[in-house]
């Protein structure tokens, strides 16, 4: 098992979508990919859990978390073997580990915690909750969106990770998105010129 929640090696820029629900990654992840055709990794939590609603109406519980887990790096891992450039990820197992603690009551797998801070990515774009929260089968906390944006942003603040906050509407948060992998391809370019 712990060989699935591992990232495969790669010398594409690794760049997450990362924030609370219904805050536009999906739709930037999109976007950002075919603007530099290259891949993009779906939300493997998503297709997980609507099959489970759609065939059963039943809703997460600790026993998919591994599930899930394992899904989202198999799909980030063979994305990653089809570029060298770069990759957009929507969501990785340190939104699992988020997610999960905060539902569970501080639960999370020790694989997932494990491999959530092992795996590494260049840059997270934290999005922000301006945009209008959007109804669905699987989403569920309207009103705590701007409780898990400061969890996901202290989390990557105690990791030390480079991010982003993205707010805006669609076009101010693209140009920025691409503004700052524009920087980050500049310096791997001079860097692998080297």
């Amino acid at each position: 098992m712990e060989k699935t929640l591992e990232q495969s090696p790669s010398d594409c820029l690794r760049i997450v979508l990362f924030g609370p629900e219904s805050t536009g990654k999906t739709t930037l992840a999109k976007q950002l990919a075919a603007y530099y055709s290259v891949p993009w990794v779906p939300e493997y939590m998503r297709e997980y859990l609507q099959k489970k609603w759609d065939d059963k109406k039943e809703k997460c519980t600790k026993d998919d978390l591994i599930p899930i887990a394992k899904g989202q790096m198999i799909a980030e891992n063979k994305a990653a073997a089809l570029t060298d450039r770069l990759l957009f990820c929507d969501t990785n197992l340190l939104e699992i580990s988020i997610y999960s603690e905060y539902y569970y009551n501080g639960f999370c797998p020790e694989e997932i915690k494990k491999y959530s801070e092992r795996n590494t990515y260049d840059l997270y774009f934290l999005t922000y909750i301006d945009p209008e929260w959007q109804f669905d089968d699987l989403r569920d906390r309207p009103d705590e969106r701007e409780k898990m944006f400061r969890i996901f942003e202290s989390q990557l603040i105690n990791q030390n990770l480079q991010f982003e906050i993205l707010k805006g509407n669609q076009d101010e948060r693209f140009d920025l998105a691409v503004k700052m992998i524009e920087n980050r391809l500049k310096g791997k370019n001079n860097v692998n010129k080297q």
